[in-house]
């Protein structure tokens, strides 16, 4: 149990973050299939990177950790895959699964994938469907196109494949990633609507960091042509933007400024953009190139946004709209119902035990704002709403966040750095 106290003075605040995790993972990855050693520095050490970087090693890639001084160094193979058979076990992270899925399909050998009970249930179908066109052979054992999966891999021809784009963009990354290592490269097309498009964006960036290019072409055909190869190299990684999102928050939450450092104008993190939802509630925001400021107004006001394109910030959102001058719709946010909770339902259930008014729709909610009461929050498992609903503490006494160790997933010491934030302009009040 965590109980959060209230404070009664402005968050003014200057904070450094831990690295992305979107971007620790990718570049484990690609480091993974560099030639020659490659160096992550700022890296996220967290479970989902963890999980990601004991993966690899059980490919029989080297992976050596220092989380003292939040470092990966990765002995890349050149596209090969040391192991023959290997059991990669993923917890709750979706982008190890996905990722890992299509790594290991360029192998030659007997792979397993598996994860958590809630894992299980994540869909995977499309990721597996387009690997099936590109050569690889891949089994649910369930066969319902979730973990675990049961890889027989003998490389990928690659070339042309389509793949649905409305339920993750983490299926394209996937292969994207991988594509170099593809006979033919990779041809891909994108079926129907496709979200997150920024994350695609982020993942072509990292390739391109060391040393390979993959063309879009206007977010529904993705190209990576054959005969590429990764560079090793050091790598530093960007903070995180959804992780900055909650002390952004702080500071539109309690009338404070709260500036991040090295994370600026120029970041393809898509979750950036949460300073501009919070400039319509009436925040004053100010991005150069290696920081974003946040000052909070004397009240925000309720806002009707779609959040599709940075959806891991919308339980951030949700815990400011109680506070806000009039209602707040979150919509485009259907898909996260499949994530690591159903998180619009969740976010619904936990924002009604403190009293308010919440509809709940098929893609998202509206929040009325009202007098709220003491509660403890239940985060089901979901590392996105402990850390959310830890900011309704700031304002709101008697919240008490339950298990919030699961914080563990990407953000392992949110509560020392909250603490941190709110103890650079008075006492700490996080308890």
């Amino acid at each position: 149990m965590k109980r959060i106290e209230p404070i009664d003075h402005p968050v003014n605040a200057t904070v450094t973050l831990p690295g992305s995790k979107s971007y620790t993972n990718r570049a484990l990855i690609i480091a993974a299939l560099a030639g020659g050693t490659s160096t992550l520095r700022q890296a996220l050490f967290s479970e989902d990177t963890v999980f990601m970087a004991e993966a690899l090693r059980n490919l029989g890639i080297p992976v050596e950790a220092d989380e003292s001084a939040n470092t990966f160094t990765v002995a890349g193979k050149g596209g090969e895959i040391p192991a023959d058979r290997a059991d990669l076990f993923v917890g709750l992270s979706g982008t190890s699964a996905r990722f890992l899925t299509a790594l290991a399909s360029i192998g030659h050998g007997r792979y397993c994938v598996d994860g958590t009970a809630r894992m299980r249930e994540r869909p995977m179908r499309p990721l597996l469907d387009s690997l099936h066109q590109l050569g690889g052979n891949i089994r649910s054992r369930f066969n319902n196109g979730c973990l675990p999966l049961e890889i027989t891999a003998t490389g990928l021809r690659g070339g042309p494949a389509q793949m649905a784009g409305d339920q993750s963009s983490q299926y394209f990354s996937a292969l994207l990633m991988v594509a170099p290592h593809m006979r033919d490269g990779l041809d891909l097309s994108v079926a129907g609507e496709l979200i997150h498009g920024q994350y695609i964006t982020m993942t072509m960036k990292s390739m391109a960091d060391f040393g390979v290019q993959a063309t879009a072409e206007h977010g529904w055909r993705y190209r990576v042509a054959p005969g590429q190869g990764y560079v090793a190299r050091t790598y530093d990684v960007e903070p995180d933007a959804s992780a900055a999102s909650y002390f952004f928050a702080a500071a539109a939450l309690t009338g404070g400024t709260v500036r991040v450092e090295n994370l600026g104008a120029g970041s393809a993190q898509g979750d950036l953009d949460f300073v501009d939802v919070l400039a319509a509630m009436g925040c004053t925001v100010e991005k150069s190139a290696d920081s974003v400021e946040v000052a909070g107004p004397t009240r925000l006001r309720g806002v009707d946004v779609d959040m599709g394109s940075l959806s891991d910030t919308f339980m951030t959102l949700a815990a400011l709209a109680p506070f806000a001058k009039g209602p707040t719709t979150i919509r485009g946010i259907a898909h996260t119902r499949l994530q690591e909770t159903d998180r619009v339902h969740a976010t619904t259930l936990e924002l009604r035990k403190l009293g308010l008014s919440v509809a709940e729709f098929e893609d998202g909610l509206r929040i009325e704002p009202g007098p709220m009461c003491a509660a403890t929050i239940d985060p089901h498992d979901d590392h996105r709403i402990a850390m959310s609903f830890a900011l309704v503490g700031l304002r709101q006494p008697g919240i008490t966040i339950s298990s919030p160790e699961c914080v563990a997933k990407t953000f392992p010491d949110y509560f020392d750095r909250l603490e941190e934030a709110v103890s650079q302009s008075a006492r700490p009040t996080v308890v």
